[in-house]
């Protein structure tokens, strides 16, 4: 039995937003619900609703720029820069600027639709 796993395939989640979330590891590409790792491109004037996740989210920007609204305090990351936001924080993710943002996304334990706290 093999000591590592290599994903050449990852689960690409549907969004209809333009937003391209490729998640490597976690419940959608192999059941993981300890960690998600996943490869996002945001496009351009792209944003999410605030959400109250149940999961810590560590956010590293590849390219471009990325905002976040962190319980009222707005963040703005550049490429080479990482935050760790805590869970149950009341959050904003965003690309308001005029260039797409490619960043890696890590949670823990792992992103799930059902622990993430939309608000719509």
């Amino acid at each position: 039995m093999s000591k590592y796993t290599v994903q050449k395939a990852p689960f690409v989640v549907p969004t209809d937003d333009g937003k391209l979330i490729q998640e490597h590891f976690g419940l959608a590409s192999d059941g993981n619900t300890k960690i998600s790792i996943a490869h996002m491109k945001a496009p351009a004037g792209w944003s999410e609703p605030f959400q109250t996740p149940e999961f810590d989210e560590y956010t590293f920007i590849i390219k471009g720029k990325k905002q976040f609204i962190i319980e009222g305090e707005t963040v703005v990351l550049e490429a080479g820069q990482s935050i760790k936001i805590k869970k149950n924080t009341r959050v904003q993710y965003s690309n308001p600027f005029t260039v797409p943002c490619e960043y890696i996304a890590i949670c823990t334990p792992a992103f799930s639709m059902d622990m993430v706290n939309r608000e719509e």
